[in-house]
């Protein structure tokens, strides 16, 4: 007799992904949505002195200065809990 197996030997027609948009959407609409590179590309290739991660205005700076406070508080809070930890323990 044998064994036979579980799953059909046949398979399936295989299933790709597709580029069409869906058909609820209106044929206006993009489906992949607009290309923001050659904008992006005009921002960043500005020349105006500023860093490549300060370009895009007050979110990055925001972000810049917030990176910057927390890397300069952490380092302050790591050697101030060495100096407490390499003191010698009354007793």
């Amino acid at each position: 007799q044998g064994l036979k197996p579980l799953v059909p030997t046949e398979s399936s027609a295989p299933i790709f992904g597709t580029s069409k948009p869906p058909s609820g959407l209106p044929a206006t609409e993009s489906f992949l949505g607009t290309n923001k590179v050659p904008d992006l590309q005009k921002v960043f290739q500005r020349s105006d002195g500023l860093p490549i991660h300060l370009k895009r205005g007050l979110p990055d700076k925001t972000l810049y200065r917030t990176t910057m406070a927390l890397t300069i508080g952490g380092t302050i809070y790591c050697l101030v809990a060495l100096y407490i930890a390499s003191q010698p323990k009354n007793k």
